[in-house]
Parts: C-alpha cells; structure tokens; sequence
C-alpha cells in the first residue's frame, strides 16, 4: 500500500487535485505493475516559506514528494516513476522540474496494513487485495 506524499508551496484547485491525483494512482500502477485500489495519496498545501529546495529561489514553486513503496521494485522502476512523477507535478501542479525532489522509502509488506488484511511481499502484476 504505497503512500504517495506530496508537499507542496502553493494552493491546488480541486479539480486539478482530482486529475493530478487520477495521473498519479495510474502512473504508479502502470510503472510498478500493480492495481490501484490500495494507493494512498496525501496533497498538503503550505504556505510559500514553509518548505525550501536550496537551489530554488525563494519565491518558487516547490514540490516534495515522499513515497513510501513496498520493497521489490528496480532502480529502473523507480527512476521511471520520478521522471513520470515530476513531469505530472510540472504539468498540472505548474512547478518547475528543478523544483521538486523525491525520496524513496522502501517497506517490508507487512508494514501496510488495510481493515482486510496486511499487505505480502511484492509480486508483479499482482493484486494486493486479493
């Protein structure tokens, strides 16, 4: 059950949250051979100076995503997702690519837990819920 987090400086309108989060939830399955039934994805919106990249000026845009993923996927895997990733966040959140950084944090499967289950180790093409 990843958890996709992502910080960012600016407000979001609804409707571009609700595209940003269908591109995402689809990406991560498309790339990490899974469905999407038990993404979790969090938006928190700060305030300009709340978060900072040193190489961005201070009145930038900036993303930061943190993304809690199962253990199992390749580097390959996960330096796609990024670029995927970051191209989203340019596209409909408007931050520049410079602008945003991703860290990894991979997880053991029993460490996510839904109200049917905890989650197995990863396997591709698998359905986590099943």
């Amino acid at each position: 059950m990843p958890h996709l987090q992502f910080e960012i400086n600016k407000k979001i309108e609804n409707s571009i949250k609700e595209q940003f989060i269908i591109d995402i939830q689809n990406t991560f399955a498309e790339v990490m051979n899974t469905k999407t039934d038990h993404i979790a994805i969090s938006i928190r919106e700060y305030d300009k100076y709340s978060i900072s990249i040193g190489r961005a000026n201070n009145l930038d845009n900036i993303c930061l995503m943190n993304l809690d993923i199962r253990e199992g996927r390749t580097v390959e895997q996960r330096r796609e997702l990024a670029l995927r990733f970051i191209s989203i966040v340019n596209t409909l959140l408007k931050i520049e690519n410079k602008n945003q950084y991703i860290t990894f944090t991979e997880h053991k499967g029993e460490d996510f837990h839904l109200i049917e289950k905890y989650l197995s180790e990863w396997k591709i093409g698998e359905d986590p819920l099943v």
